[in-house]
């Protein structure tokens, strides 16, 4: 018995020190939240990932409604023209199954995530701060394409992650055939990427240094379907606010077509204050003032030289040149689409003269001379304009208030410097000047870029999601895009299938 009383004493004071234990725990038997601290809550890193899966979930699935809702959409379109060409229900049938076969072959190519290994990377045709442009052949299909690509890390250390995403939003919504066409794009960890049509005739800048001016006729044509690429971004309510020779490339046949959106914007209704050209920055109040032209008089011959022999440093350069800018983007103030307007005005200056209407030695007295362009822009007697040519460049390159296109480009197309324009066949005519192309992959119309490393690094890691995402790839969640033509019209005739062109976005 004493035994048994020992070992349940033993046994008590066990539990004794159990409970005294979970009293200490629970403070006094009662339960004790723990209170979370700073260490215990989510980094902005964590919820910056949350916040991106959140908008990668909620898109996929509205895509994913939104696909089926259009595949339903497609086959009552088709099943209504069928009948309304009292086709037979043999060919009826046939039709349809052709029509789910091609949507079975789009939901797969839908499915493949492109990235940088799908394509081989040829040479460059093009460099800048962010990144590079080369032509490109696609391994699957061996289809050339041109091939831009930025680094992520230059473009968040610039502050360019809106432009960027604005850029491939624009090429993704406008279809023109007055701009590059988009095909897809797609990152990795260190790059973002672009695969666009290539324009093997080169671009404006090059066209303008080997022929020196254009004729009045050849100006017209080009000035005229850039009218008609200003119009069709404006249309979607984007500036572009880079338009010069540079961006204004050539196809095979010589018509024109405008790039290079890397700093266009979306008009929110309001005017928009400039804080992203390099040639406007840290001027303060140095604009303001009269700046007359220091360098001493030339000729017109002697100024295009001087122009011609500084072109190509000034196109790569990190600043640029603030050729093209209009006034009220160098002074900061509120803008609007006209600066575009203003640009095509410069362009059309230098196709005519030979080098732009406000040039000068240095880019800070080109600026000047753009603000107090009321002292400056003058006509060479040499280069022997047109009245009417005279008065289009005027009333461009002037206040904002009298410009013309201020109203909309059909106020340009009507000036009578334009007279005898088609402007609905003018893409349809032969060009004013056929640019020599070999083959698919000629790039003689380009400058020549030394390779710094002949070995292309690319990563198999493409697509808009991965398992881990990195704070920099959370900026760019949502750059992902595909470009389908699904259904060929050739086969169908007399039912049209325009409706067939399909685009997806991710």
């Amino acid at each position: 018995m004493e035994k048994a009383r020992g070992w349940f004493n033993k046994f008590r004071s066990k539990d004794k020190s159990k409970a005294s234990k979970k009293n200490e725990a629970t403070g006094n038997g009662k339960e004790v939240l723990k209170v979370p601290t700073s260490e215990d809550a989510p980094s902005n890193v964590t919820k910056q990932k949350v916040a991106a899966a959140k908008q990668y979930i909620e898109d996929h699935y509205k895509k994913q409604m939104k696909s089926l809702q259009e595949r339903k959409e497609r086959r009552n379109i088709l099943e209504k023209k069928l009948a309304d060409a009292e086709v037979s229900e043999e060919e009826q049938n046939n039709l349809l199954k052709h029509l789910e076969k091609k949507e079975t072959e789009y939901m797969r190519l839908q499915r493949h995530k492109m990235g940088a290994d799908d394509f081989e990377p040829l040479t460059m045709i093009g460099k800048g701060a962010f990144g590079e442009v080369r032509i490109c052949r696609e391994k699957a299909t061996g289809h050339v394409y041109a091939m831009k690509k930025l680094k992520k890390s230059e473009m968040l250390r610039r502050g360019q992650v809106e432009h960027v995403k604005a850029e491939r939003n624009l090429l993704a919504e406008v279809d023109s055939n007055c701009i590059v066409k988009l095909y897809c794009s797609f990152q990795d960890e260190e790059y973002l990427y672009l695969i666009m049509e290539y324009l093997p005739g080169g671009d404006m800048m090059t066209l303008l240094m080997r022929k020196d001016t254009l004729t009045e006729d050849e100006a017209r044509f080009y000035v005229a379907e850039t009218v008609l690429a200003i119009e069709s971004i404006h249309k979607h309510n984007y500036i572009h606010r880079d338009i010069k020779p540079d961006n204004l490339l050539l196809d095979r046949n010589g018509h024109m077509k405008l790039s290079d959106f890397g700093l266009c914007k979306p008009l929110d209704c309001t005017n928009l204050q400039e804080k992203d050209f390099s040639a406007g920055n840290n001027l303060s109040g140095a604009l303001q003032s009269d700046g007359r032209p220091v360098a001493p008089k030339r000729t017109q011959q002697e100024q295009l030289q001087h122009w011609q022999r500084n072109r190509r440093m000034l196109a790569y350069s990190t600043v640029g040149t603030p050729d093209y800018i209009a006034p009220e983007v160098l002074l900061k103030k509120g803008y609007g689409m006209e600066c575009d307007w203003w640009s095509l005005g410069a362009i059309m200056y230098e196709m005519l003269v030979g080098y732009p209407p406000f040039y000068s030695d240095e880019p800070m007295s080109t600026c000047r001379k753009i603000v107090n362009w009321r002292t400056h822009l003058k006509f060479p007697e040499e280069a022997k304009l047109s009245p009417e040519a005279k008065d289009l460049i005027s009333k461009m390159l002037c206040n904002v208030d009298h410009r013309l296109g201020t109203k909309g480009a059909d106020e340009i197309k009507a000036h009578p410097w334009f007279k005898g324009i088609d402007w609905d066949k003018l893409y349809g005519v032969k060009a004013a000047f056929i640019p020599e192309v070999n083959d698919e992959l000629d790039t003689q119309n380009f400058e020549k870029f030394e390779e710094a490393d002949k070995q292309i690094q690319t990563s198999s890691k493409a697509g808009p999601w991965r398992k881990m995402l990195s704070s920099k790839d959370i900026n760019f969640v949502g750059y992902t895009y595909k470009n389908f033509d699904i259904v060929n019209d050739d086969q169908l005739p007399g039912i049209g299938l325009e409706f067939m062109q399909l685009t997806q976005c991710s």
